[in-house]
């Protein structure tokens, strides 16, 4: 059996409900599935003594859970006082609009369609509820409007789909683009190295405690994924149906159509650096 110690990222193996740091909690959600995991990792956190919180992707709309998570704050002593979503993925954010009329609060977002009040969210903005401080971390790539919360007390990240307790996650093309996400991931590499974060709090899978080891992974899983696709389509697999078929060979089949939206990001960003021929991927 291989020490989780000795995997990328550090992972801390089995996923649970309960606390990851001294400011966030994780109720996982009912979801599990082979593109999930484990389920939604929805997040509750506040500062300590604060008897407000904030609440990172309420999930799917599974009333359960959502009660769930208002649960685990009254239990605490904590009143919900805001709601985030790192994208608009539903086992993410599907079931937000229930989640803030259950809990009266306003939902932020980067999509507009997403948000419940006036405020959205942007790079570099900075969240204080009850003494909590989050950082807003521009993160695009997986999807267009992909964020990640930078929680500075932790030394932690939150990074929804960008980065995962487990595997790596999809570029979902056309919406996610490669190039985005690879100036994403350095972005991260940046929060690790030069800000001192060490754990990230995925939005599906194990807490991760080496950040800058699991972003590295996944550059250097991007760079190899890069050169298979190319290779590939010198050797005569044109179509984003036979790359998979050539270069994801060794993945579970049932993988493989969310496997073709990364194939399509992949075979953009090589014709958009001219390393491959061809126009734009349908």
């Amino acid at each position: 059996m291989t020490d989780a110690a000795a995997l990328p990222g550090q992972p801390r193996g089995v996923v649970v409900s309960g606390p990851a740091t001294a400011r966030a909690v994780n109720i996982l959600a009912p979801n599990a599935s082979a593109m999930t995991l484990d389920g939604t990792n929805t997040w509750l956190l506040s500062e300590p003594g604060s008897d407000l919180a904030v609440v990172v992707d309420p999930g799917p709309l599974d009333e359960t859970h959502l009660r769930a998570v208002i649960a685990a704050a009254e239990e605490a002593g904590k009143r919900v006082a805001l709601t985030l979503l790192t994208h608009g993925h539903p086992d993410h954010a599907e079931g937000a609009a229930r989640f803030a009329e259950l809990t009266r609060t306003k939902v932020r977002a980067l999509d507009p369609a997403l948000r419940l009040g006036d405020e959205g969210l942007a790079a570099g903005a900075v969240i204080r509820t009850g003494g909590l401080e989050l950082r807003v971390v521009s993160t695009p790539g997986h999807t267009a409007d992909s964020l990640c919360f930078h929680l500075p007390a932790d030394r932690a990240v939150l990074t929804g789909d960008t980065i995962l307790g487990r595997g790596t996650t999809v570029v979902a093309h056309p919406d996610g683009r490669l190039g985005d996400y690879l100036d994403s991931l350095r972005r991260l590499r940046s929060l690790a190295v030069d800000d001192g974060v060490h754990t990230v709090l995925p939005g599906h899978g194990p807490v991760l405690d080496d950040a800058q080891g699991a972003v590295e992974f996944y550059l250097a899983h991007r760079a190899h994924r890069l050169a298979q696709v190319e290779t590939a389509v010198e050797n005569g697999f044109a179509t984003p149906e036979a790359v998979v078929a050539q270069v994801y060979a060794d993945v579970d089949r049932s993988l493989w159509p969310a496997a073709e939206w990364s194939v399509r990001a992949q075979l953009e960003y090589l014709r958009e650096h001219g390393l491959i021929p061809g126009g734009p991927v349908e």
